[in-house]
This record gives structure tokens, C-alpha cells and sequence, in this order.
């Protein structure tokens, strides 16, 4: 059925699957941007153990598709298993607001990991099986999970400027500890929400488990993934991942201390995103939002190699801006903050023609039986494996970078992932195969 001809999806089911999408990532963007200062900033962990934390979220994406894959696609309801999930993953989160233990922190990380992460593809899953056309509705009901993101990392950074900004002229370690201690208040925030979504997950569309040709969807899922295009899709997902955590482990801390440092000539935006960096974050979800609107057209018309090829390459150019922000000033004129906020709007880009996209070709390759086992699949490589071993390389890096005086070179420590980020194109240029133009579900 090609989009021309498919049905429009109602009014309230892209209502019910929207709020469902807002309420997902919000939770998720309520402490993630500024777990990296929390843990540095006022837990006091080194680097390298906050790669180990950040490390403990890709576990559950791991097991999720032996787990919730398997359940979903065969023995349980979908929304069923979103709902107790989104609960019991609510009263976990809360308890990261107060535990100061390192291994009590990591150990609780990885539950809450462990239920948390497999609701990322099961939202698409549920999303594509109701969706008449997945092209021309899935854009627009998963750019609400953005919006999600971005009001509550807005709503969080402006809740640390009015209640932990300590008076003018106090020293700015004290300050950005100060703003880290308020940091607890996000994870109880996401808490709340968590448990909100998973009583409103058992009032979404019913989604029962699928008969396939085989009781075991992961052995199905497997097969389909080894064939081309996926397989090479798969393949370059991993380091990409790795440069996506990379971003989420640095930025909110680097973009503080910008807004700390700088903050006479960006007392505007401070205004409007509020301070630790995770409000002045979701300039890239906003550019995400559009990036999402325009799929829909866009799909239709470019291939799917394309689309991806340009992801990669604004995952690339985004991590030069950030190395390079003194010599483009000096150089060319342009001035830091200006090249920041263009580097964070890519960020729309990278997501929205790399990742988004590639679930959808993910979507289109695997039979209807197996789609919530394989989006979990492609889950595992984006939030599992990655995340993982980027964590990991990202600590190491973090290490590298930092001098004996405790500063950062930055320059050092983005130019990294930029790199990896143009191996990953050369190769998808060089060897992934120009998809056909998919139309309609």
C-alpha cells in the first residue's frame, strides 16, 4: 500500500500514540544530559567510573531483545508489557536521586537499565502496528518524544538557574557543584513521570503477540538481520553509537561550563534554556523536530543511503565545531557561540537522517511476525553494544584529554569521534547498497 492510497490514521490514535512518545523521552531526558556533571560534579567519580555507569544503561538493550522482544513478539501484549515495565522502572529511577554508593549507583543503574532500555523499541514496535502508513505518520507522532525531551530538559535547566544559583561572585567550582546537588531533583522528576506513563501505557491500542514461523521471533529476527542492506547497517551502527554516547557523556558538561564561564554574553540564553547545558541540549531536539516533519517528504523522494550518508555526515561536522571553536573565531570570525548552538542543531541531523531513519529500514526488511524482536535487535547495537563500549572509550578519552591541572583539551577530545564519524561515512558510501525508495508501509 503505497502512501497515496493508505488510509489516514485517525485523530485519536495519532493523539494516544503521540503522548505516548512525549511521556517516553521525557523520562529518558529528564536526568540523562546531566548524569556526566551529577556523577563528576557532586557524587565526585572520576571519568573513568562514570564510563563504567553510562556503560550499565546499554546492558538492558543487550538482553532486551532476548527478553522483551521475545515477550512482546510472542507470549505477552505490548502495552501490557510497556505498562508494568514503565512502573517498576519508575520506582528504580527514584532511587538514584539519593544513593552515593559508586557500586550501589552502578548496580542499581544496570536494573533500571535492564527495564528501561527495551521501551525504546517497543514504542516504535506498538507505533508500526497500528500506523496505516509507517513513511507518512511515524515522523510526526515520534517527533512528540522529542518534544517530550526538550520540555522537561528546558523545565530542568531553568529550575537549577532559579533555585541553585548562588549569589554573583561565588567561585565557579562552587557554583557548578551547587548545580549538580540540584541535579537530584531530575531523577525523581523522571521517576514521577515514568510511573505516569506506564498507568497510561494500559490504555493504549491492544498489541497481542504475532504466530510466526518459528516460537523463537530472536532466531527469525537474527536471519533476517544477517542479509544486506542490514547487515552492513548494523555493522556501522556500533561505532555510530559509540560517537551518539560520546555526545551524550560530554556535552551537557562541556556546554555548562561554557554558560558558566561565559555567562555575560550568553545571559540571554541562559534566560530562556536555563544552566548545566542540558536546556541549552535540546536545541538540538528542536532541530530534531524538524528534522522528523520533513521525513515523511523527504523519504519518499531520496534513498534511503542518502538520508543516512547525511546523518553521518552531520555527526562528523558537528564534532569539529566543538574542537574547533577558538580557531574558527580566530580564523574566520565566527564567533563561539554561534559555532556551539550550530554544532548542538545538528544534532537533528544526526538523529533524525541516521538513526530514525534506520529503524525504519529496519521496519521495512524484517517480516511482520518479527518486528518487535528486530527492533530490538537494532536497539541492542544503538543503545546496548554502543553504549557499552563507547562508554567505556569515552572514559578512556575523557582520561586522555584531561591534563595533569585537571583542564580538558577539547580540541583533542571531540576530534576523536569525528574521525570515527568519517570512517563510518567512506564505508556506507563505498558499500551499502542504493536502497530502493520505499512508499507506505
Amino acid at each position: 500500500m503505497t502512501t497515496a492510497t493508505a488510509p489516514r490514521m485517525g485523530l485519536g490514535l495519532g493523539s494516544r500514540l503521540s503522548l505516548m512518545m512525549f511521556l517516553q523521552y521525557a523520562i529518558w531526558g529528564a536526568w540523562l544530559p546531566l548524569l556526566w556533571s551529577f556523577l563528576h560534579d557532586y557524587r565526585g567519580f572520576s571519568s573513568g567510573d562514570i564510563g563504567w555507569i553510562f556503560m550499565a544503561g546499554g546492558v538492558g538493550a543487550i538482553f532486551g531483545p532476548f527478553i522483551a522482544g521475545q515477550i512482546a513478539d510472542r507470549r505477552f501484549n505490548t502495552e501490557k508489557f510497556l505498562g508494568i515495565s514503565h512502573i517498576l522502572g519508575g520506582i528504580l529511577v527514584w532511587q538514584l536521586a539519593w544513593i552515593d554508593s559508586y557500586w550501589v549507583f552502578f548496580g542499581f543503574s544496570i536494573l533500571y537499565s535492564l527495564i528501561y532500555s527495551p521501551t525504546l523499541a517497543l514504542t516504535n514496535s506498538l507505533s508500526f502496528h497500528h500506523m496505516p502508513d509507517r513513511d507518512r505518520d511515524f515522523g510526526f507522532v515520534r517527533l512528540w518524544g522529542t518534544v517530550g525531551w526538550i520540555v522537561v530538559g528546558v523545565g530542568i535547566g531553568q529550575w537549577l538557574l532559579h533555585n541553585y544559583s548562588l549569589p554573583e561572585g561565588t567561585p565557579e567550582k562552587e557554583q557548578v557543584v551547587n548545580y549538580a546537588k540540584g541535579m537530584v531533583d531530575a531523577f525523581k522528576i523522571s521517576a514521577i513521570i515514568g510511573i505516569g506513563m506506564g498507568i497510561y501505557c494500559f490504555t493504549l491500542p491492544r498489541t497481542p503477540p504475532r504466530k510466526g514461523e518459528s516460537s523463537f521471533a530472536i532466531g527469525e529476527a537474527v536471519s533476517e538481520c544477517s542479509r544486506m542492506p542490514l547487515r552492513l547497517l548494523f555493522l556501522i551502527a556500533v561505532p555510530v553509537s559509540m560517537i551518539h554516547q560520546f555526545y551524550f557523556v560530554y556535552t551537557a558538561g562541556f556546554l555548562g561550563k561554557y554558560q558558566e564561564q561565559h555567562e555575560s554574553t550568553v545571559e540571554a540564553i541562559n534566560s530562556v534554556f536555563g544552566v548545566g547545558g542540558g536546556g541549552l541540549m535540546t536545541i538540538g531536539q528542536m532541530a530534531e523536530i524538524l528534522v522528523l516533519f520533513l521525513i515523511p517528504f523527504v523519504a519518499a523522494k531520496w534513498s534511503r543511503k542518502s538520508l543516512l550518508a547525511v546523518g553521518l555526515s552531520a555527526y562528523a561536522l558537528r564534532m569539529f565545531l566543538f574542537s574547533q571553536l577558538a580557531w574558527l573565531e580566530t580564523t574566520f570570525g565566527v564567533p563561539e557561540t554561534v559555532t556551539l548552538l550550530v554544532g548542538i542543531g545538528l544534532h537533528g541531523l544526526c538523529f533524525g537522517c541516521f538513526i530514525f531513519v534506520a529503524f525504519m529500514v529496519v521496519d521495512e526488511e524484517c517480516g511482520g511476525d518479527i518486528k518487535a524482536s528486530a527492533q530490538n535487535l537494532f536497539n541492542l547495537v544503538i543503545v546496548g553494544v554502543g553504549v557499552v563500549v563507547g562508554s567505556l572509550v569515552a572514559g578512556y578519552i575523557g582520561d586522555y584529554a584531561t591534563g595533569t591541572d585537571g583542564a580538558v583539551d577539547y580540541t583533542t577530545l571531540f576530534s576523536i569521534p569525528m574521525w570515527a564519524a568519517l570512517v563510518c561515512l567512506a564505508v556506507l558510501l563505498g558499500f551499502y547498497p542504493r536502497s530502493r525508495r520505499h512508499a507506505g508501509g
